[in-house]
Order: structure tokens, then C-alpha cells, then sequence
């Protein structure tokens, strides 16, 4: 089964966070899939987590490579349509690419954000729980 991943499951799987072992539980030997911009939203992230403090310099680039060794298939995304999405649930457009992705391949969603579970149980997106 191909299964969406957000981007905050591959941080948290990469920085050791609590819902680690739960993410890895749900997606073992399924194929995960994620909107094309994914790589970019990484590094997004770890930078935003460098400027708070909530990452040290010297593992920037150790947590970039540990994700990019989570093998996933990077897909475009009819950006027409995530606008749409971002549009009817006031979120932000990367955000919809994701869901957008899960949408056009009929497959169902990992994520750790509350509000991306919200919209997509909006949308009949079916949700990976991860408890």
C-alpha cells in the first residue's frame, strides 16, 4: 500500500521523537509517497529548528542525510487543486500539496499535525493514526 508522509514524520523518525517507533510500526513494509516539495520542507524545517535553538549546528546535516536515506516516492502535484484545498480549509498551500497527493492517489495519510488530520478527515482522506 503507498501511505502519504508529511514531513514531520520523517523528523520525527529522524530525531528520535516519541512517535518514532509508531511511525516506523504503521509504514514497515508499505511505500511511502510524498508531494515532490518534501526534500525542500526538510530543510525548511531543520533550519527553523537551528534558528530556535531546538537543534544543534553541528547535527544539521547528520539529521538531513538520516532523511534522505527514507526511501520515498517523490511526486508532483496538481497545485490547482491544492490551492483549492488551501483555499476551502484556510491552510497553507504546502500543507494541501500533501493532501492533494493523498487525494489524486487514493491512498492514506501519515502526519503529526492536528490540523492536516482535520482537513483530510474533511476530505475522506483516510488517516494513519499514530497514537
Amino acid at each position: 500500500m503507498k501511505i502519504i508522509a508529511d514531513t514531520n514524520t520523517f523528523l520525527a523518525v529522524t530525531l528520535y521523537e516519541p512517535e518514532r517507533d509508531e511511525i516506523i510500526r504503521l509504514t514497515m513494509g508499505h511505500d511511502l509517497v510524498a508531494p515532490d516539495i518534501l526534500p525542500f520542507e526538510i530543510g525548511n524545517a531543520l533550519s527553523a529548528m537551528l534558528k530556535r535553538h531546538r537543534l544543534e549546528p553541528d547535527k544539521l546535516l547528520s539529521v538531513w542525510d538520516a532523511t534522505q536515506q527514507i526511501p520515498v516516492d517523490l511526486r508532483s502535484v496538481n497545485i490547482r487543486n491544492a490551492l483549492k484545498i488551501a483555499s476551502q480549509f484556510n491552510i497553507y498551500a504546502y500543507d494541501a500539496y500533501f493532501l492533494e497527493c493523498a487525494i489524486s492517489l487514493h491512498s492514506p495519510l501519515i502526519t503529526l499535525d492536528r490540523r492536516m488530520i482535520e482537513v483530510a478527515q474533511g476530505l475522506d482522506i483516510k488517516i494513519m493514526e499514530v497514537i
